[in-house]
């Protein structure tokens, strides 16, 4: 490996850092003292960088709110889009929702308490899941030969979202791997009496 990439690498490892440390300290300080309350100096600050920084890499305090979540959803999209042949949407789900728990840590409780303590930033979460729910129901709906607009895959795709708020909201409450499985097994339940019904 030559000096360049070695140079290029450390340089986005060092970004990388800095924008989680950023991310974490304003789901600590929105946590806390919350959103509208926390400015960005203050974001700077507890993350040990510049406000120049912060704004370098996110435009709006709403946006550092929804890095994790803008994530997940970006790996959720590519992980039912790159699915293997014959693996079925709620089988792509689970394969996801398994590797987002098994990585789930302190930064993701901290946004979870951040979110309990701003009904403002759960109201934008909503919002911002309409549009996971309808490209989810467009998904299922191509998986199960519905129509792209019928309301099985919109009611399906609805129970998936709070299936899965539910299982990140409260992830100590029960015994994980169950809680997922039952998650899986009433969603495939779901689907499937959706079809059935479709076919009367």
């Amino acid at each position: 490996m030559n000096k360049v990439a070695v140079a290029d690498g450390l340089r986005e490892r060092g970004k990388a850092k800095r924008r989680a440390a950023v991310t974490r300290a304003a789901f600590q300080l929105f946590a806390e003292h919350g959103y509208d309350a926390t400015t960005v100096a203050e974001i700077a600050a507890a993350a040990e960088v510049s406000p120049r920084t912060v704004t370098l890499y996110f435009r709006s305090k709403q946006d550092i709110a929804f890095a994790n979540f803008d994530a997940a959803v970006q790996r959720l999209t590519a992980r039912l889009s790159n699915r293997r042949p014959g693996e079925s949407a709620v089988q792509a789900l689970e394969g996801w929702l398994r590797e987002e728990m098994a990585d789930h840590g302190e930064v993701d409780a901290l946004e979870m308490r951040m979110f309990e303590a701003n009904p403002e930033l759960r109201a934008v979460r909503t919002a911002r899941m309409a549009g996971v729910i309808q490209e989810g129901a467009r998904i299922l709906a191509e998986d199960t030969g519905q129509a792209p607009d019928g309301i099985g895959p919109r009611f399906a795709a609805a129970a998936a979202a709070a299936v899965l708020t539910e299982i990140f909201e409260h992830p100590k409450e029960a015994d994980l791997d169950q809680a997922i499985g039952m998650a899986m097994a009433f969603l495939t339940g779901g689907i499937e009496a959706m079809i059935a019904n479709t076919r009367r």
